[in-house]
């Protein structure tokens, strides 16, 4: 049997696509795309965003209230960008759905990419529960979601020697 390939947040991988253009290399999922068991994608350049860009958070609720139109994506001078995180959104889904993806392995806490704890929209690196915007939109249609920081826990890497700076 052929062995499922991922999507992989490209940052993780070393790509200098990060809101403030630096990157979140992990090594064993840069390893992944390596061996071509992974894919690349950014959620926030796919919707349009250039590198460097306003860092973002999600008020009034979470990835899933951003889809159906009850919260709102704000960069930190409050500039409204929710079209931008939605058009990333479904570009990453259709993205998925061609090459048959059924697991993504995404940046955790961010505004796109996060699962399971984001940060609150205070821009003040308070975290609240709830997943990002394109991590929400892939688990509505099956998609297996993980951080980072969970994937590799489950592989058996868990030091902080994953992490690899610019």
């Amino acid at each position: 049997m052929a062995e499922e390939k991922m999507m992989v947040s490209a940052c993780l991988a070393g790509v200098c696509c990060v809101y403030d253009g630096s990157h979140k290399r992990r090594e064993g999922l840069a390893l992944l795309v390596r061996q071509k068991k992974a894919c690349l994608f950014c959620p926030e350049e796919l919707g349009g965003f250039k590198v460097p860009h306003e860092p973002s958070e999600i008020r009034g609720g979470e990835g899933k209230d951003v889809l159906c139109g009850e919260a709102r994506v704000v960069s930190r001078t409050g500039g409204d960008v929710t079209d931008v995180f939605l058009r990333g959104a479904a570009a990453t889904l259709r993205l998925a759905q061609r090459h048959g993806i059924r697991r993504a392995i995404m940046k955790a806490r961010s505004p796109s990419c996060g699962c399971g704890r984001i940060y609150d929209g205070s821009f003040t690196r308070r975290l609240r529960d709830g997943d990002g915007v394109t991590a929400a939109l892939l688990k509505q249609h099956g998609i297996e979601v993980l951080t980072d920081e969970e994937y590799l826990k489950k592989i058996g890497v868990v030091s902080k020697n994953s992490v690899v700076s610019a």
